[in-house]
């Protein structure tokens, strides 16, 4: 069993990925931190207040993060992508912000010394929210967290939200750098990965008429318009990469992925702001070992949708 805290920003894939682990048999979802990134924060907050109450899991807290940048910057949004409030063409009815307790930042801590030496972070949105604990407690504030899974950067591949860079590091790049110099065993989900982890529309299809799943009426209008913004961003791509999901995925089943240990840096500012940058040469420079990073190069596609499938169809403790 994975105690996970996830920190999300509740977009169509951080949605997906929060749904995934609401159904996984091995996933204890212990905290969500709710942030700026794909939309706003308070949009952000009640996308995930209704998933969580879709599945009867009320009683999972809810932490609202930042709404924006360390550096102060306006955040950019893109309803383009993932709709005007971050579910497609769906829009929870209810505010749920007003009617629900929603925890500070110091929440964050408190499930840590919980949990202590027993905790995974997984962060698939803006990494502002993980930096801030670094900010007010130090270098010591997650000591004891086991490992860290997050979704970001792009690593000789071309970025997705400039030539260079992708969405989740270029967002807080100060923010992204703080975390990868200062948080240990860091599990990385750049590009080279994510962008191929494809999820057809016919495999929703499949899901959306077979699953029991308390998200039955969401994954398919929310998954439809992601794939048709993808479509405009990447003609002729035959599905929809669910970036997030992978994370979980992974997580969930180790030996998943390859991954190659290197330090990462990020560029924080000018042109080439949010590039991630780690030596690739034939013979890299010698980081000391706590330094380094995991970054996943490599996965296996098939192994990833079937258990996307099985965890959708409640397949997975079947076995």
């Amino acid at each position: 069993m994975y105690n996970v805290l996830m920190f999300v920003d509740s977009g169509v894939d951080d949605s997906l990925a929060l749904m995934y682990a609401l159904q996984h048999p091995e996933i204890n979802l212990v905290g969500v931190v709710s942030a700026y990134g794909n939309i706003t924060k308070e949009e952000s907050i009640n996308n995930t207040a209704y998933l969580l109450k879709l599945a009867g899991r009320e009683d999972i807290p809810i932490i609202a993060g930042a709404s924006g940048p360390l550096s102060g910057e306006t955040a950019v949004f893109y309803p383009e992508i993932h709709g005007e409030e971050g579910l497609g063409p769906i829009q929870p009815q209810e505010n749920f912000i007003s009617k629900i307790k929603v925890y500070d930042i110091n929440k964050i801590i408190e499930i840590v010394n919980e949990y202590k030496n027993d905790l995974v972070i997984v962060g698939v949105g803006r990494q502002t929210d993980l930096a801030l604990p670094l900010i007010l407690y130090g270098k010591d504030a997650y000591k004891d967290v086991n490992a860290f899974y997050l979704m970001g950067g792009a690593f000789l591949v071309p970025g997705n939200v400039t030539p260079e860079a992708e969405a989740n590091f270029y967002a807080d790049p100060i923010a992204a750098d703080s975390v990868l110099e200062k948080a240990k065993n860091i599990y990385i989900f750049p590009l080279n990965v994510t962008n191929k982890a494809i999820i057809r529309p016919e495999t929703i299809d499949f899901i959306a008429d077979n699953t029991q799943s308390p998200f039955k009426d969401l994954i398919k209008p929310a998954y439809d318009y992601y794939y048709e913004a993808y479509q405009k961003l990447v003609p002729g791509i035959k599905g929809a990469p669910l970036h997030d999901v992978l994370v979980l995925s992974v997580l969930t089943n180790p030996d998943l992925a390859k991954y190659v240990k290197r330090r990462v840096r990020i560029e924080q500012f000018g042109k080439a702001k949010g590039k991630s940058i780690a030596d690739f040469r034939p013979v890299p420079e010698v980081d000391p070992p706590e330094t380094l990073d995991n970054i996943a190069m490599e996965f296996d596609l098939e192994r990833f949708v079937i258990d996307f499938i099985e965890v959708f169809l409640a397949q997975k403790n079947q076995k």
